[in-house]
């Protein structure tokens, strides 16, 4: 879902010498520059607080990412003219000014137009001091274009996404803003738009006249390991319902966009957080994990994990049910699922379908039909084994007369030989410019505003034992046919 061409640029990393950036960034900013034929357009920035770095030991550290995380040769192929570092300090105005010097020095030394991307690779609580520090330095405008990504989480609640995105444009249009979130960076995320406008056969069905209901899930058998810092502040519904699975969420309840392009996709999305209805307590329930067994293998609960307080009430799943109040999906109810130690790792959207008026194989010769399933669904997997299949009934050969539910499926691996990763996606985005899987200020603010009253007062979290679908009471906000898309491999791919 790329966009324009990209032109040549600094790739400024604030916390350049962080985990996120020695993991996602650096080696998949190297995978979107060779996929984008940009090796020698592009010239990365590290900035950091250390002084320990310089140019040449920033080079081998980048070296030495890339080394980890992607083929020795292509880590080989870098040059060490196209790597740089600045030291920031303390963060105070002179320290910015001198980084903007700096990269002025970088533009003039290698003939670039001054086209920037500052990517905010930092602890959120440091977003606004970076942000004015650009601001106030002026390096939020210059001679060519200014970008700013920004990881989540944005905000913890709607006031303080508010304050954010208040700062944010104070010094920066939205234009030039990127909110990232990498689950919109996945191919499967993106071919919902494609499964839903490309095929007339599922976008006719796509409606409450066809639909039953809809559930999202997002099941992971890890535990907060070590996390514990920042999840035991946010939990499920912030870490994962909030961004992620809202996200998806208006992908697939959306009307048709006026065009694919960016404004006329997010307009969409925000209308759908809009038409969201408030939720009703009945319809939450929470559930934090106790001790278990994930596989063979025997974890600890939550208040035993390091760094957790032993009288935390943070939830580590989260199921919820939701109703759209539009024309398209009146009275479809949406679940989202989310949480830790489940039993293995499963994204996916499961589109369950309403059955025909009248029960034709119910009965057949005299003699109620066996039969293996009551409907039929469409499963799209995010992750892993990408892909989706829409399960239908088929008549068992043989007698008695029977019934059984088979998949059409269709299987990204086997279909093509690379997928490319989510963050090299959204990089080489940014680099030319199109916004088109980043979140809106609108959208951060409706999400916010929607989850408001669960936030406000949050339920009691439900125990679950490790390895368990959750707790009990969840049950009851879950499609019955649950079978159908909890068919991944029992271990994490």
């Amino acid at each position: 879902m790329s966009g324009g061409k990209a032109e040549p640029a600094l790739f400024v990393i604030f916390g350049g010498t962080g985990d996120l950036a020695k993991r996602k960034l650096l080696p998949e900013l190297a995978r979107a520059l060779h996929a984008g034929g940009l090796e020698n357009d592009v010239h990365v920035v590290g900035v950091a607080p250390t002084a320990e770095f310089d140019d040449a030991s920033y080079y081998e550290f980048v070296r030495g990412c890339l080394e980890q995380s992607i083929h020795s040769d292509a880590a080989s192929q870098v040059s060490p003219e196209r790597i740089h570092y600045h030291t920031i300090g303390d963060g105070t105005p002179a320290d910015y000014a001198a980084l903007g010097k700096h990269l002025d020095t970088i533009e003039t030394e290698h003939e670039l137009e001054g086209n920037r991307v500052y990517y905010l690779a930092l602890p959120p609580p440091v977003f606004p001091l970076a942000i004015r520090g650009l601001g106030e330095a002026g390096m939020n405008q210059g001679r060519g274009w200014r970008r700013l990504v920004i990881e989540k989480p944005f905000g913890k609640d709607l006031e303080t996404a508010q304050a954010l995105n208040n700062v944010l444009h104070r010094y920066f249009d939205e234009k030039q803003v990127y909110r990232i979130d990498h689950y919109l960076g996945k191919d499967t995320v993106q071919n919902l738009l494609v499964l839903r406008f490309a095929n007339s056969l599922l976008e006719s069905a796509w409606s409450r006249d066809r639909v039953h209901s809809v559930q999202i899930t997002a099941c992971e058998s890890i535990g907060v390991g070590t996390r514990a810092g920042y999840y035991d502040q946010s939990g499920c519904m912030k870490d994962m319902i909030q961004n992620h699975l809202m996200q998806v969420l208006t992908l697939v309840a959306m009307e048709v966009p006026s065009a694919f392009e960016a404004e006329a996709i997010r307009y969409e999305k925000v209308k759908v957080l809009r038409r969201i209805s408030e939720i009703k307590p009945e319809d939450v329930v929470f559930g934090q994990y106790t001790t278990g067994r994930v596989g063979n293998e025997k974890v600890p609960g939550y208040l035993d994990e390091p760094n957790v307080p032993d009288d935390s009430k943070t939830e580590t799943f989260v199921a919820m049910k939701l109703m759209v109040d539009s024309w398209r999906w009146s009275g479809v109810p949406f679940y989202l699922w989310a949480g830790k130690r489940l039993p293995y790792r499963s994204s996916r959207i499961a589109v369950r379908f309403k059955p025909a008026p009248v029960s034709l194989f119910e009965v057949v010769g005299g003699r109620r039909a066996e039969r293996e399933c009551l409907t039929d669904v469409l499963v799209i997997k995010l992750q892993p084994d990408e892909g989706f299949s829409l399960h239908v009934d088929v008549k068992r050969p043989g007698e008695p007369f029977a019934l059984q539910e088979v998949p059409l499926s269709f299987d990204y691996d086997e279909a093509f030989e690379k997928i490319p990763g989510a963050y090299q996606t959204l990089l080489l985005d940014v680099l030319e410019g199109n916004q088109t899987l980043f979140v809106h200020a609108d959208e951060v603010e409706g999400s916010w505003k929607v989850l408001a009253p669960v936030l406000n007062a949050p339920p009691e979290p439900e125990l679950y034992r490790a390895g368990e679908w959750g707790p009990k009471e969840a049950a009851k906000l879950a499609i019955p046919e649950s079978h159908l898309w909890q068919d991944a491999p029992k271990e994490d791919a």
